[in-house]
């Protein structure tokens, strides 16, 4: 017998959701009530929900709850444990069928009338969707019903154990997919058993799945999954993850090989993760040699170096090489330090290099990214892994507490109410769980102009102050434009700085009094560079600067200029925005003609160096560039940043 559950409709549920975030679990406790004045219920089949049966759920959750420290404590690992544990139960004692399951009213009602001190406790002044139910996927109840109504197994002894097969970021993976493949507890168990018996040795799990997937959605339009049979189906996926282990397999070795093209020949019998550990070994002890005096006194202090961490690194995530970075000199009076995340090509890190920081650690999840920062700057430590994958194990990150400056170029946000948005917004909340365990003296975050200009953002930027503020960060918000600093494009961007008490004065960097160069000025030489003669009269008309450079989205295809507006304000200059050339104008073309950029001139644009090789095929390389904050534009924040914090 399926049950109906009541619903709590947005009107009704909006102002108890910001009502709620001032109160003590105590004080929610006491509100929790089986019934709302306003609450409504939908025909969806089945019975409704009775007193006893609410009052029963109720029991449970709490109970479960309290072996995890509720109402007054918590730990990252209890909550892990009590998500698996409240998924099970969730699923198997409401009684909802999946067409309840998928009302967002109906979750809201059990966050914010029968269970509210349960999902306050579990995710302290949650954003909106933690509670509301706006994303499925991060409510704090309704992503663990589906959860465990996907991986149940009925013909099992233990219908619900592979629930800890793949984390909650993992399975969101498959979930997020639900269209193709995710919405098939036939498929999402398939994947599950092959998963779990997968050799992931040397990959990272998260970007092993995110291959994976996309590999079985290329098929998913000429396969009709739920009609294979069990072990045909497990068969065949298993030859797709083996296919996706053997390609990052390839690709890390090449990106190990970059690395290591330039150190002596390894003797014989000795693995590259040997040599590499090997070679930190000696520099620490040529480092330790020259070590400043510390200005800490505490026990940390007592070592040079934390131990056994290589020089360089470049893949993690499973491999003999998993989560070691740069080795950590000892705080001295010394150039700041900086974590970057989502570094892309390293243009902004290169920006914060000029004003004087120093890279403690780059991240980014895209190879052919950290194969052109670590072509351009050999010695910076580059870590290839998703953003998500960090922060699970605090002991590993421990040297990188206390730095200087977290910096992160975010993933573009849209509206909450847009669809296909949830990743972009996981990777916002987790990059302030970082902040949270880091501790950066100072953060900077990057993101589209909507962010603090736009009321649709307002959620957002009332949930960033507030994390920061519990944190014990002073925030402040802008809007910059690129051209501003000496940039030939009018590119707009959000900024967050936040200080952490106690701070100095910050004050954002002023305008350049000399302005920006013309699209004409900075490609003209380009231009004529293969003897077009068309190339001056085109500079003459390239006369102001460029609209912003997009089109770097990897939901898009393949290297253009953007979409309908961003080409004709590009024709307006005299540039064919619909792809990107291999090569500049030659002689023969016509002195009159539209000529099309190529991948370095929109670098240039960018305000790249020159020799900033990028790595890649050109849709790749045009995206590096597309997601790049000009370096001019990182330099003069980095520099305001680092005034105030006396460095």
């Amino acid at each position: 017998m399926s049950l109906l559950f009541p619903r709590l409709l947005a009107a009704q549920a909006a102002p108890l959701f910001h009502e709620y975030r001032d109160l003590s679990v105590d004080e929610l406790s006491a509100r929790s009530t089986t019934t709302h004045e306003a609450a409504v219920y939908v025909a969806t089949g089945g019975d409704r929900v009775n007193t006893a049966q609410l009052r029963n759920l109720r029991d449970s959750v709490v109970d479960l709850a309290r072996r995890s420290g509720f109402p007054h404590a918590a730990t990252r690992g209890g909550n892990t444990e009590f998500d698996l544990q409240l998924a099970a139960l969730l699923h198997a004692e409401t009684g909802m069928v999946p067409a309840e399951a998928a009302s967002r009213d109906v979750w809201a009602f059990l966050a914010l009338v029968l269970l509210p001190d349960v999902a306050y406790w579990r995710y302290p002044h949650p954003p909106r969707d933690r509670v509301l139910g706006t994303d499925l996927t991060r409510h704090v109840f309704g992503r663990l019903w589906w959860r465990a109504h996907l991986v149940r197994d009925p013909e099992a002894v233990a219908p619900y154990a592979a629930l800890d097969i793949l984390g909650e970021a993992a399975f969101d993976q498959i979930y997020a997919r639900r269209a193709a493949l995710g919405g098939s507890s036939h498929m999402v168990r398939a994947i599950l058993r092959v998963w779990d018996r997968l050799d992931l040795r040397g990959v990272g799990e998260r970007d092993a799945l995110r291959d994976f997937l996309k590999r079985l959605l290329r098929l998913a339009p000429f396969v009709l999954f739920d009609g294979v049979e069990e072990h045909a189906l497990d068969a065949e996926l298993r030859a797709v993850a083996d296919e996706t282990v053997e390609v990052l397999l390839k690709a890390q070795a090449k990106s190990a090989e970059t690395t290591t093209s330039q150190t002596p020949p390894l003797p014989s019998g000795t693995s590259a993760a040997d040599a590499l550990v090997s070679v930190s070994r000696d520099v620490r002890r040529e480092l330790r040699a020259a070590m400043p005096e510390s200005r800490s006194n505490g026990p940390a202090a007592a070592g040079s170096l934390l131990p056994d961490q290589p020089f360089n690194v470049h893949v993690a995530d499973g491999s003999s090489l998993s989560g070691r970075f740069a080795p950590r000199l000892r705080p001295g009076l010394r150039s700041p330090r900086f974590i970057e995340l989502y570094a892309g090509c390293g243009a902004q890190a290169l920006g914060l290099e000029r004003a004087g920081f120093v890279p403690a650690l780059l991240v980014d999840n895209k190879p052919d990214a950290c194969l052109t920062i670590s072509a351009n700057r050999p010695d910076w430590p580059v870590l290839c892994t998703d953003v998500l994958s960090l922060g699970h194990d605090p002991q590993q990150y421990a040297h990188l507490v206390d730095v200087d400056l977290l910096s992160a170029g975010m993933p573009r946000l849209k509206a909450a109410s847009a669809a296909g948005d949830g990743e972009e917004r996981r990777l916002l909340h987790h990059t302030l769980d970082l902040v949270e365990q880091l501790q950066p003296r100072a953060i900077m975050l990057e993101n589209l102009p909507d962010l603090v200009e736009s009321d649709a953002f307002r959620d957002d930027r009332t949930d960033i102050a507030e994390r920061l503020a519990r944190a014990g960060y002073s925030c402040r918000w802008t809007v910059v434009n690129a051209a501003d600093f000496g940039v030939a494009q009018n590119r707009r961007s959000s900024v967050i700085v936040a200080l952490r008490e106690p701070h100095g004065a910050f004050a954002w960097p002023e305008p350049e009094l000399a302005g920006p160069p013309t699209v004409g000025q900075v490609l003209g030489p380009s231009m004529a560079s293969r003897g077009w003669i068309g190339a001056a009269q085109w500079a003459a008309q390239a006369d102001r600067v460029g609209p912003a450079l997009v089109g770097g989205s990897d939901r898009r295809g393949g290297a253009d200029l953007g979409p309908t507006g961003s080409k004709k304000a590009w024709a307006a200059l005299r540039v064919d925005g619909g792809s990107l050339w291999d090569d500049v104008p030659d002689s023969d073309f016509p002195a009159d003609g539209t000529p099309h950029l190529t991948v370095d001139q929109a670098a240039a644009i960018q305000a790249l160096p020159v020799n900033w090789m990028l790595s890649g095929g050109k849709t790749s390389r045009y995206r590096q560039v597309g997601h790049a904050t000009p370096p001019p534009v990182a330099t003069a924040l980095g520099g305001a940043i680092r005034a105030a914090l006396g460095r």
